[in-house]
C-alpha cells in the first residue's frame, strides 16, 4: 500500500476537509447516547435527521438542511417509537420519505411535509411487523423503488415491499441468517448482499432466496464493518493484535483479502464510506476526530493513501449527503455531518478539491451519477429482474433520457392512498395548528378519515390519542425563555462587577488604614 500521496498521481491527491463554522451547523441538538455502531444520522438535499435523546421512547429530529444555527429546546420530532431509535434513512427516491428502526422490534416509514416538522409526528405511515427482538440496521434498495432490507437481533434479514396497501406490513421476503449482522451492504445493483456477522466472518448472500454464496475463512482480519465499493469488498476491523485494519476483497473469492493494512490502535468502530464517481473510500472512527481517505483501484495496490481531514472534536457519527446536494460550483465532491456530542452540534465537512476557476463546473469532478429516479419497481425485483442506477448529471440544466421503459403503475399499486394520507395529514395540522397560534377560534376535533383506512382505537393524524389543542402562547414562552436567559447573565454580569468593585474598596481601606497607623 502506497502511503505517500505524492507516489500516486491523482487529481485527488490534494482534496482537503473544510468544516463549517458554528453559525452554519446545527447547534442545540440532543443527540443520542446509545452505544449501537449505527451513523444515527441521515441526509438528503432537503433535510438531515438525527437521532436524538427522548425520554420514555425513541425519537428523532428532523430539520431543513439550509435551516442552520441554534435548534429550538422545544424543536417538534417524529417520536412514534416506544424504544430507542436505532437507526434512521431517507428513502433515495423520495425526500419526503424516511424509515426508522427501533428497539420495540418494529421499522415505521414516515412521511415529512416538505414545510417541514411543524408539530410532533407520532403516527407513521406504515408499520413493518415480523422480527421478534429489536432491529438495528436498515437498508434501501439501490434500484427498485419503495424496497427495503431489514437485520434485527432476531438473526434474521427481512425484505419488505413499503408500496403494499395498509398500515400494518408483513415482509415479502424473510432469511435466515448463522449469526447476528453487525453491518449489510447491498451491491451497485441490488443483486447482492454482503454482511459482517458476529463471527467476524463475510458472507455474501443472494437476498430473494437467502442462499450463501461466499463465505470468508478464518483469517487474522476480524471484520466488523463491510461495504460494497464497485466490484470490490472494503471491511473494517482488528486484528488479531487489536489494531485497527481495512481489507479488500474480491466478493466472487472470500477465501483470502486482496489487500489487509493495520492503521492504528484505537478501539473505536471504523466507518468505511465509498464515493463510485471518484473511486475515493473514506474512513472515519466512532469517537476518533480524524478521517482518512484514499483512492481505491482495481490493480495492486488497490489502496493510494491521499491524506486525512483531523479535528480536536471527536464524532460519534456520521450522515453523507447525496451527490445531487453536493455545490458542484464549489467542487465538493463528498459531504460529510459529523455528529459532536460534546458539543451538541452536527457539523457539516465538505471535501474539497482545489481547483483555480471556483464558480465553472467541473466535468472531470462530476461523472454521471446515481439520481433520484428508481430503475425498476419493487414487484420487478422480486420476479427476479436486475437492473443497474438511473445515472443523472450534476451539470446545471443537464437533463438525461431514461434507458428503461416506462411502465405505468397497476391499479392498486402506487402511492394515490399514501398521498392522500399525507394531504389528509397536512390538512389536519393547518387546521388545528395555525400558523398564528393566537387565532384558534376556529380549531375543530378531527371527525374525519381518510377513504379505505381504519384507525382501530387511536386518534389518526400526528397525534397523541388524549393530545388537546396547544397553549395559544408557546411562541411567546419561548420569546419569555430567551429573554429570561439574557436577563440573567445580565444579572451575572453585574454581579461580577459588584464583586470586583468591593474586593478594589477593600484594598483601598486597607491601605488607608496602614498609611494611618504608618503616621501616627
Amino acid at each position: 500500500m502506497s502511503w505517500c500521496s505524492s507516489c500516486h498521481g491523482s487529481k485527488f491527491r490534494h482534496v482537503f476537509g473544510k468544516a463549517a463554522g458554528r453559525d452554519h451547523a446545527y447547534d442545540g441538538v440532543p443527540i443520542t447516547r446509545s452505544v449501537h455502531d449505527n451513523h444515527y444520522c441521515s441526509v438528503n438535499p432537503l433535510f438531515i435527521a438525527v437521532v436524538t435523546e427522548c425520554a420514555g421512547g425513541g425519537a428523532f429530529l428532523v430539520l431543513p438542511v439550509h435551516h442552520k444555527g441554534r435548534v429550538p429546546p422545544l424543536q417538534p420530532r417524529v417520536s412514534g417509537h416506544t424504544s430507542r431509535v436505532l437507526d434512521v434513512k431517507w428513502n433515495p427516491f423520495d425526500d419526503l420519505c424516511i424509515a426508522s428502526c427501533s428497539e420495540d422490534c418494529t421499522v415505521k416509514i414516515w412521511d415529512i411535509p416538505s414545510q417541514g416538522v411543524q408539530q410532533n409526528i407520532t403516527v407513521a405511515r406504515k408499520t413493518l411487523i415480523g422480527h421478534s427482538k429489536r432491529v438495528g440496521l436498515i437498508e434501501w434498495h439501490p434500484t427498485a423503488r419503495d424496497l427495503l432490507v431489514s437485520s434485527a437481533y432476531d438473526y434474521k434479514v427481512m425484505v419488505w415491499d413499503v408500496s403494499q396497501d395498509g398500515r400494518v406490513l408483513r415482509p415479502v421476503r424473510q432469511l435466515q441468517t448463522p449469526e447476528l449482522l453487525l453491518s449489510v451492504s447491498l451491491s451497485r445493483d441490488g443483486r447482492w448482499l454482503a454482511c459482517c456477522c458476529r463471527d467476524r466472518r463475510l458472507r455474501v448472500l443472494e437476498p430473494r432466496s437467502g442462499r450463501i454464496l461466499q463465505e470468508s475463512g478464518r483469517t487474522s482480519h476480524r471484520a466488523s464493518k463491510v461495504l460494497y465499493a464497485g466490484d470490490q469488498l472494503v471491511s473494517t476491523g482488528t486484528s488479531c493484535w487489536n489494531q485497527r485494519q481495512v481489507a479488500v476483497w474480491d466478493p466472487e473469492d472470500l477465501s483470502e483479502p486482496l489487500l489487509e493494512e493495520e492503521l492504528d490502535g484505537s478501539s473505536g468502530v471504523l466507518f468505511p464510506f465509498y464515493d463510485p464517481d471518484t473511486h475515493m473510500l473514506y474512513l472515519a472512527g466512532k469517537g476518533d476526530g480524524n478521517i482518512r481517505y484514499y483512492e481505491l483501484s482495481s490493480e495492486k495496490p488497490y489502496l493510494h493513501y491521499l491524506t486525512e481531514y483531523r479535528s480536536l472534536l471527536p464524532q460519534r457519527g456520521l450522515g453523507v449527503m447525496p451527490k445531487r446536494g453536493l455545490d458542484v460550483r464549489g467542487c465538493e465532491v463528498f459531504r460529510f455531518y459529523r455528529l459532536i456530542i460534546e458539543k451538541h452540534l452536527v457539523e457539516p465537512l465538505s471535501m474539497i478539491v482545489p481547483r483555480k476557476q471556483v464558480g465553472v463546473f467541473q466535468e472531470d469532478l462530476y461523472p454521471m451519477t446515481a439520481g433520484d429516479q428508481a430503475a425498476m419497481t419493487a414487484q420487478e425485483w422480486l420476479s427476479g429482474n436486475n437492473r443497474g442506477p438511473l445515472l443523472m448529471s450534476l451539470k446545471p440544466g443537464a437533463r438525461v433520457t431514461n434507458p428503461y421503459p416506462e411502465r405505468a403503475p397497476e391499479r392498486g399499486q402506487g402511492r394515490p392512498l399514501e398521498q392522500a394520507f399525507l394531504q389528509e395529514q397536512l390538512a389536519y395540522q393547518d387546521a388545528k395548528y395555525p400558523q398564528d397560534l393566537s387565532d384558534l377560534s376556529g380549531w375543530q376535533p378531527d371527525e374525519t378519515q381518510a377513504p379505505g383506512w381504519a384507525y382501530p382505537q387511536c386518534t389518526p393524524h400526528c397525534c397523541e390519542p388524549s393530545e388537546q389543542a396547544p397553549p395559544p402562547a408557546e411562541r411567546e414562552l419561548l420569546q419569555d425563555f430567551y429573554r429570561q436567559q439574557d436577563e440573567i447573565r445580565e444579572l451575572q454580569e453585574q454581579l461580577n462587577q459588584k464583586q470586583v468593585r468591593i474586593t478594589q474598596l477593600e484594598l483601598e481601606g486597607k491601605n488607608n488604614r496602614n498609611k494611618m497607623r504608618a503616621t501616627f
